[in-house]
């Protein structure tokens, strides 16, 4: 018996390969397959069952395609209602896999078709469950995410999750081992551990949803509280994984068409499409092409794409560094932006010999923006683009928060003509803001140099951590 968690760190999300007597079965692929699929050839093994635990919101799963490739059969549990041919499996019903088995467990809450697939190893004893987004390490899945379309409230799906845990996912042993399907920085749940697998026995211990001496009603308010709205392409990518999708080869293949830079601005224009730019902070910074959103491979790319382009269908022309064009189309694919239409061949090198105009982002080092705020004759507006929580932790005391996925929704509270200063952790959130600003016609926009890490190091006043208390 084999057993491969595949993570993607910029999606926090584990895939599963699992094999037995050349008999394959995978959990929650990603859309890009080939991996499986090679990984499987390599073993002289066959692909049998694509094992979904729901319909995912946070990225495009690969089952259809893969499906498609492998002559795999999709598996749900319960309660779900793809368009596609797929077995709706029976809560309990087992699966045979070479010499193991795999029982589905359906698990209601996260969402209503959400199933924990549990794995019998040779001799027939429970060796490990894959849980989605049913159980997480440190937490649970959300339950707001699927309120209307279950025609439920949050409140209510907590419930089914509290009945799920205590009834299904408890009582069984120990040293059962977890795999879910997420972990630390996804936004499918609040307070994920960065370890990405654990046993069963640790979680009762640690995950505060697992306490042996909680009512339902508290694991309603605990779960319930502190959800932070979901973003915007959640229930887009819902519907592509219920109805289908294109290859990802042709989205490929689309998106990697070199454009030269006449055709690239006769595609902006005639398509409207969005320009994103995927290079780093300081390239971006020095110069960009007019009315371009910068948001950095480098970072979390899929999620930042996903949580401020609020349209999967736009048309999307990428900035991209020379050979990370097929990884750029890729990791949008992966969140549902299936509609790049090709990259700037040459990159801004090529658009500036061809006489185009550019733009670039005004920034100052932490030195510099000291002496400002340390003058008293200026009213210096700082405007703080981190997690609220993350400002009130610690922030400095002449910044405003205005976090960046609730940017433009505070656009107002912007001056219009006076410099005003932005910043983040490091920079990278930062320098998005900054090209979202530029693009809404605000150019007295000021990155601050190195964030909040340098302002910490600086003589600028910073708040103090208060420790929260419990009443």
């Amino acid at each position: 018996m084999k057993i491969d968690q595949i993570y993607t760190g910029c999606l926090a999300q584990g895939a599963y390969y699992i094999e037995s007597e050349g008999e394959v079965a995978i959990i929650d692929p990603l859309r890009e397959v080939d991996t499986y699929i090679e990984r499987a050839a390599e073993n002289n093994a066959k692909i049998k069952y694509i094992f979904e635990t729901h319909f995912h919101a946070d990225f495009v799963s690969g089952h259809v395609t893969l499906a498609e490739k492998t002559g795999a059969t999709i598996i749900y549990g319960p309660e779900a209602n793809p368009t596609f041919e797929s077995h709706i499996a029976k809560d309990g019903e087992i699966f045979q896999l070479g010499k193991i088995q795999i029982k589905a467990i359906h698990t209601p809450g996260h969402t209503m078709e959400s199933t924990t697939y549990l794995l019998l190893d040779e001799q027939g004893k429970d060796h490990a469950i894959f849980s989605g987004d049913t159980l997480f390490l440190g937490d649970v899945g959300r339950p707001d995410l699927a309120q209307k379309a279950a025609h439920m409230t949050q409140e209510d799906l907590a419930g089914l999750l509290f009945d799920s845990l205590r009834k299904k996912i408890i009582p069984l042993a120990d040293d059962v081992i977890v795999y879910p399907a997420h972990g630390a920085g996804s936004a499918c749940g609040k307070n994920m551990m960065k370890e990405t697998v654990d046993t069963l026995g640790n979680q009762k211990k640690v995950n505060y949803a697992l306490r042996a001496d909680m009512t339902k009603e508290e694991f309603i308010k605990e779960v319930t509280e502190g959800l932070l709205p979901p973003p915007a392409y959640f229930p887009l990518n819902v519907k592509m994984n219920k109805e289908g999708y294109d290859s990802i080869d042709k989205v490929i293949s689309q998106g990697t068409r070199p454009l030269d830079p006449d055709a690239f601005e006769l595609e902006a224009e005639l398509r409207e499409a969005l320009i994103l730019d995927v290079r780093t902070k300081e390239e971006f910074r020095k110069a960009f092409v007019p009315r371009s959103i910068f948001i950095g491979l480098d970072g979390d790319f899929a999620p930042w794409v996903g949580a401020l382009v609020k349209d999967v269908m736009i048309p999307i022309l990428l900035v991209v560094p020379e050979g990370k064009e097929e990884e750029a189309v890729t990791r949008l694919a992966r969140v549902g932006f299936d509609h790049t239409l090709g990259y700037l061949k040459g990159g801004l090198e090529a658009w500036q010999k061809a006489g185009k105009e550019i733009d670039s982002v005004d920034a100052v080092t932490v030195a510099e923006l000291q002496p400002l705020v340390e003058d008293a004759q200026r009213q210096v507006q700082i405007f703080d683009v981190r997690k609220e929580s993350e400002y009130l932790s610690e922030h400095a005391l002449s910044a405003a928060n205005m976090p960046l996925s609730n940017l433009n929704n505070q656009l107002a509270e912007l001056p219009k003509t006076e410099p005003f200063y932005v910043h983040c952790a490091s920079g990278y959130r930062s320098m998005i803001a900054s090209s979202i600003l530029k693009s809404r016609g605000y150019h007295n926009v000021v990155d601050i140099t190195g964030g909040f890490d340098a302002i910490k190091e600086s003589e600028i006043p910073v708040s103090e951590y208060v420790c929260p208390t419990t009443l």
